[in-house]
């Protein structure tokens, strides 16, 4: 409604309906009509009130003029007999010489100089309106579109704190759940100081690592941390992950898995291999009964 008001008041469907727009310009303004019923109504106003404007102004011809013109296209003299002219002059022979121009020529002419001045000094007016009307209208559009990013920025935030909330929500109900097993795995001598969580819940087979939590170095755009876990002495493997300090999610999920009896990272090259580097391997955890 507010972009229909300011679109209206720019000026720029005066322009619209004095076919002053190039093609561009007249299919926007089109498609603004179709889009505000405002705009629309504007439109039909203005070009009601500019054919008003042109009746209201319009010059009827002298009578005596009229039937002049209309008695040489007839070839009829006597229509000039009925209307007799008291500018013509006689001359010898009885004849009359009308003048090239009819009475009062000279004042209409005058004030039609003086009307033909005023709307050419209105024109101009109106021309530096528009100009600074067109000019605000630009402006105007630009703050709708900060405005609009920022409403997209606004929501993304809100998104990501709903997600985050949830995710905070479900680590906070775990110790309520037995099937759910919060598993630390621990450095090995690659990075003693490395460490990392991992929650498996044994029911449901969801398996997710916790990145609030991540320990590990960040990797290079060459490799990806491979996640395995071990079943009856064999390595599964449940995927790779970035660690990522602007990461966009607490909870990372990787693969599901029915059963294990330890979890275990490794550095791979990235999109992960089929068995696991062991001496890239560097946490581990053992998953507690």
């Amino acid at each position: 409604m507010e972009e229909g008001k300011a679109y209206i008041e720019s000026g720029i469907l005066e322009l619209y309906v004095l076919g002053e727009l190039n093609a561009e310009e007249q299919h926007e303004v089109e498609a603004m009509a179709g889009k505000y019923p405002e705009v629309k109504q504007e439109i039909s106003a203005i070009a009601l009130a500019m054919e008003q404007y042109a009746i209201r102004h319009a010059v009827q011809p002298s009578v005596g003029l009229e039937n002049k013109i209309l008695a040489r296209i007839d070839g009829n003299t006597a229509a000039t007999d009925e209307v007799p002219d008291s500018s013509a002059t006689l001359v010898a022979g009885g004849a009359k010489i009308l003048p090239l121009y009819p009475e009062g020529y000279e004042s209409k002419l005058k004030t039609l100089r003086i009307a033909l001045i005023a709307c050419a000094v209105l024109l101009i007016v109106s021309g530096i309106a528009l100009y600074f009307a067109h000019t605000e209208l630009g402006a105007a559009k630009q703050q709708i579109i900060a405005l609009n990013q920022d409403k997209e920025r606004f929501a993304n935030t809100v998104n990501y704190m709903k997600e985050t909330n949830k995710e905070l929500q479900t680590i906070a109900d775990m110790p309520n759940d037995p099937d759910w097993k919060i598993v630390k795995l621990a450095g090995t001598k690659m990075d003693p100081q490395a460490k990392m969580m991992v929650y498996w819940h044994t029911s449901g087979r969801h398996v997710m690592v916790d990145n609030s939590k991540m320990g590990l170095p960040q990797n290079d755009e060459a490799h990806q941390y491979q996640l395995w876990a071990l079943v009856n002495g064999k390595p599964v493997d449940l995927g790779v992950f970035d660690v990522k300090t602007d990461t966009a999610h607490i909870l990372l999920k990787m693969k599901e898995i029915g059963g294990a009896q330890a979890f275990a990272v490794t550095l791979e090259k990235r999109g992960g291999v089929p068995s696991p580097t062991m001496d890239q391997m560097i946490v581990m955890g053992g998953v507690s009964i």
